[in-house]
């Protein structure tokens, strides 16, 4: 399932025929399928932890050298299903840091510098559909949410940015934030459908991704090993 250019995509192989969003009524100019940042980033994490190294497998040198290609000048990446840039520097960082990659490296060090210098002055992270129209220039500030803010915390860990005043700052946003129920409320959407057309909200995300990046903070800090051990 991995394409010519090292990446994956969601449901086929090499689906990079652009004409053909060109037929009219297209449907929403999403008729292919090409290799995405978020999903060659699952890939890429999925055959680390099955075992391949870098200095032993092909398709895992290719896959950290498809993402290595489509990193942004900001140092972050596209995210596709998830919105957007912050979701796509996540599943990218994880995925580097399960294949060996450390935070000394160029491109792990220029995301996570990224991360930080977007970070919202309430200590949390945001992001908007705005940020796929066509003329997009590079981040533009969103109003904070908790499955956002627990994505950047995440990517920040797998850089090994764990002892960083924004990670503290994230961690603080989300304590804050929790509501009587144990989660966290989330109006805005986080999710995409099709960029530009529509998108969604996964109740779940509100709940698993602030859980998530809070117990892997907690682990971190009492555990005498400060590197993210598994994938995502």
């Amino acid at each position: 399932m991995q394409s010519g250019d090292g990446g994956w995509a969601a449901f086929d192989v090499d689906n990079t025929f652009d004409y053909l969003n060109n037929i009219p009524f297209a449907d929403h100019g999403a008729l292919i399928d090409p290799p995405t940042e978020d999903v060659g980033a699952r890939c890429v994490s999925m055959l680390a932890q099955l075992g391949d190294t870098l200095a032993k497998s092909e398709a895992l040198q290719r896959g950290v050298d498809f993402l290595r290609q489509k990193q942004l000048a900001d140092g972050s990446w596209y995210g596709r299903w998830g919105m957007n840039y912050i979701y796509g520097t996540w599943s990218v960082l994880c995925a580097l840091n399960a294949a060996g990659l450390t935070g000394g490296d160029p491109m792990v060090k220029k995301a996570a510098d990224w991360l930080i210098a977007i970070q919202n002055e309430d200590g949390g992270w945001g992001e908007d559909g705005a940020s796929y129209k066509l003329g997009y220039r590079g981040y533009e500030q969103a109003p904070s949410t908790s499955s956002q803010t627990a994505w950047a915390l995440l990517g920040l860990m797998a850089a090994g940015r764990n002892e960083h005043p924004a990670v503290a700052r994230g961690v603080d946003y989300l304590v804050r934030t929790q509501n009587k129920s144990g989660y966290w409320d989330e109006e805005l959407f986080t999710a995409t459908g099709f960029p530009r057309v529509f998108y969604l909200r996964y109740h779940g995300y509100a709940k698993f991704f602030p859980l998530w990046a809070l117990a892997r903070y907690r682990n971190l800090k009492r555990s005498n090993e400060r590197k993210v051990a598994f994938g995502m």
